[in-house]
């Protein structure tokens, strides 16, 4: 049957409207941390109004090069033991934009790499499926609660861009936890700080760079709920991860490391 998105619009413009925050109320909260339900998070949408979100989220990624970060320890994994194939496991990949980058860099480099992502959203993995699929890339996609159920293990590399900021505290420590019991050597995490400057940045690279009002209001909002640095060093120390490093990088990001290995030393 054809989805009907006239009969859905109403919804989602009531949504709009109930959760869309002003920019100069989100500014002066900056500094302590809002987490506000975001469109993106409710069941319901028009499967195509999610499907324009996650492209535009996916432009948005590759213009601020989200997943280079993750691809130095890619590398240095990859040398140490030439002759090991490489499996990473990308956690609330969403529209695989993240797993697809990194495939397609690690086959330009040569490094055998054995990619998958996983989400809730049964919208996110099959959009992700198809998209991995029509560029040729060998990647697989599956549907789980990364939050209520355990990873699968027999990874070496498992990674998560943007989605620490869409949980509680607890729920970010019990994720950084389940991650680094199912990670075979490393753990990697890419997030937003939140920050004057990444508030102007999101609210303006929203609205240039997608037409999808999902984006423009939740992109904002993912501020709010964003960790600042001193917080993030918490979260990690709460959840164990002994010898944590964190990064700042520009724009207004920054990545977690932690390494089994160098915590085991």
């Amino acid at each position: 049957m054809a989805l009907q998105r006239g009969n859905l619009q109403p919804k989602l413009a009531d949504l709009q409207a109930a959760l869309e925050v002003p920019l100069p109320q989100l500014w002066s909260q900056l500094g302590q941390r809002q987490l506000r339900p975001e469109l993106m998070d409710q069941p319901g949408l028009d499967p195509l109004d999610h499907q324009q979100a996650l492209l535009g989220l996916a432009r948005i990624n590759a213009l601020t090069r989200s997943t280079a970060g993750f691809f130095p320890d890619i590398r240095r994994l990859a040398k140490l033991n030439p002759a090991r194939r490489l499996r990473l496991l990308d956690v609330a990949c969403g529209g695989g934009d993240a797993v697809r980058a990194i495939s397609r860099m690690a086959k330009r480099e040569g490094i055998d790499l054995q990619v998958h992502g996983c989400d809730i959203s049964a919208e996110a993995v099959s959009l992700a499926s198809a998209a991995a699929k029509a560029e040729g890339l060998e990647t697989h996609f599956f549907q789980t609660d990364a939050i209520n159920s355990p990873l699968p293990g027999g990874y070496h590399l498992i990674t998560t861009s943007l989605f620490l900021h869409h949980l509680t505290e607890a729920d970010a420590e019990s994720l950084l936890r389940s991650m680094a019991a199912a990670t075979l050597d490393q753990l990697l995490v890419h997030d937003l700080i939140r920050s004057p400057i990444d508030l102007l940045l999101t609210w303006i690279g929203t609205r240039l760079l997608s037409r999808s009002a999902i984006v423009h209001i939740d992109g904002p909002l993912s501020v709010g709920g964003a960790f600042q640095l001193d917080e993030v060093a918490q979260l990690a120390a709460s959840a164990g991860l002994v010898g944590a490093q964190i990064t700042r990088f520009w724009p207004e990001r920054f990545l977690l490391s932690w390494s089994r290995h160098a915590a085991n030393a």
